[in-house]
């Protein structure tokens, strides 16, 4: 009686199968390197993180400042806008685009605030607390990183950019980040060392993300609104 004969797989499929598992294995570690993959959040309460409740509710909806802030510019990343950096009269685009300034106002209109408006009156009573800005636009200047970090500079509280302590950053806090380059806002999620995810739009991918980006990125402001 005959033995059947075992089949055996040819080289070619080994090759095949190891080049799909290399093929695997590189993206995954690159989309680790780029932050892509899903990351466990933490909330303040995991590290005894007290959180920063603003005195102020601009839009009278029982929700501080802080939060509506955080809340707003959440909702404006989760319509997952195209990245388009376009110059449009009227100074605010048009539904489903944006850029990371975007992010900043759209979190301050949703707690009662017109960010545009604010800007465009302290570039115009004072023009020389902006040396970047050789003719004002209202069309642009709002939507310039360079002209937020230094509103922000002059009208909010300036904190640390030392991610030691996870207290010192609050949901709704404004992070600037680079030579004025980038710019995002905090979220009430928090990495494994308590610091915040950020809430923000282009930077390093044209995405709208919630994530645990700040560490990965060169901080050089760190505000907090005060109304």
């Amino acid at each position: 009686m005959h033995q059947k004969r075992k089949r055996r797989m040819k080289p070619a499929f080994w090759i095949v199968l190891l080049l799909f598992l290399v093929l695997i294995s590189a993206g995954i570690w690159a989309a680790g390197c780029l932050n892509l993959l899903p990351k466990r959040s933490y909330t303040a309460a995991d590290f005894g993180i007290e959180t920063a409740i603003s005195p102020n509710d601009a839009d009278g909806d029982g929700i501080d400042d802080y939060k509506d802030m955080m809340l707003g510019a959440r909702a404006f990343v989760e319509t997952k806008p195209k990245y388009d950096g376009s110059y449009f009269a009227g100074g605010y685009p048009p539904e489903g685009i944006g850029v990371c300034t975007d992010v900043i106002w759209q979190g301050f209109l949703a707690a009662g605030y017109t960010l545009k408006d604010l800007v465009d009156l302290d570039i115009a009573a004072n023009r020389e607390a902006y040396p970047g800005i050789d003719t004002p636009d209202p069309n642009i200047d709002f939507r310039r990183v360079n002209t937020l970090d230094t509103f922000f500079r002059r009208h909010a509280q300036v904190l640390t950019c030392d991610l030691s302590d996870g207290q010192q950053w609050q949901p709704g806090d404004i992070v600037v980040f680079g030579d004025r380059v980038h710019i995002g806002l905090c979220s009430d999620r928090r990495n494994r060392q308590g610091i915040p995810f950020l809430i923000h739009h282009g930077n390093p991918i044209d995405e709208a993300v919630e994530r645990n980006d700040i560490p990965r990125m060169t901080v050089t402001g760190h505000f907090r609104w005060l109304g």
